[in-house]
């Protein structure tokens, strides 16, 4: 009997951890690059935005209705974890570029809100060999309204999303945007195909380190794999 109970506490305090407080999350693609790879296993902040009826992490959703308990909003810049508007179940990650009342575009590969071209100055360049064949790469440090600034990827001008019309965020909604400019699908892209706007009720979490991370290759079925293809330097990295 102590041992059952010993393992129903340890339950317990397992669940409200996940429910109220932390949620793991494993990253599926390149979108976010040169910040968050494939791979990556990130632990995301619950109570960062208050909770909403989509954050428990549970299977079902939560009636709390629209309004969040305990909401605060999302500054400029935070990475966060939210629900696919179009199905409220896919959760997907990304950058909160705009803020209800602003006016995001995109012009000729550069990022601009409320009519002012975001700062946005060349780290490095170099060459990515992906789905498409090696392809030349640009790494910026890109400063956003504010002073947030964090280092975004792209593959050049001429691009589908490069060149955009102007998306004005409304109230209680918010403009999400992918670190790696040319793969992501995001609020530059209508809700039917895309993103579009997130609701804030579907926000999860905002997410607040690398816990550990691994190339693609590694199998939780194969331990040797997981030696192979550690990648201990993005360990407990915060992210910006």
């Amino acid at each position: 009997m102590e041992i059952v109970k010993t393992v129903v506490v340890a339950l317990a305090i397992a669940f409200v951890l996940r429910v109220l407080l932390f949620q793991p999350f494993t990253i599926p693609s390149a979108s976010m690059e040169p910040n968050l790879y494939e791979g990556d296993y990130i632990v995301v902040s619950k109570w960062a935005y208050g909770y909403s009826k989509y954050s428990s992490g549970l299977p079902i959703n939560l009636p709390l209705g629209e309004d969040r308990v305990f909401g605060r909003a999302p500054e400029r810049g935070d990475i966060v974890v939210f629900k696919l508007p179009r199905d409220d179940k896919t959760d997907y990650i990304k950058r909160v570029i705009g803020l209800p009342g602003d006016r995001v575009q995109m012009i000729g590969n550069v990022l601009h809100i409320n009519g002012a071209p975001v700062d946005n100055v060349v780290v490095t360049r170099g060459e990515v060999a992906d789905i498409f064949g090696p392809r030349a790469m640009t790494q910026s440090r890109e400063t956003l309204p504010g002073g947030r600034s964090f280092l975004i990827q792209d593959f050049g001008p001429g691009g589908d999303l490069d060149d955009t019309p102007v998306y004005e965020v409304p109230e209680g909604y918010y403009f999400m945007m992918g670190d790696n400019r040319d793969n992501s699908i995001d609020s530059r892209v209508q809700e039917s195909a895309g993103v579009g706007l997130v609701p804030d009720e579907n926000l999860v979490g905002k997410a607040e380190i690398i816990a550990f991370s691994w190339s693609p290759g590694a199998s939780l079925f194969n331990p040797v794999s997981w030696f192979a293809n550690v990648r201990p330097s993005r360990f407990f990295r915060v992210l910006d």
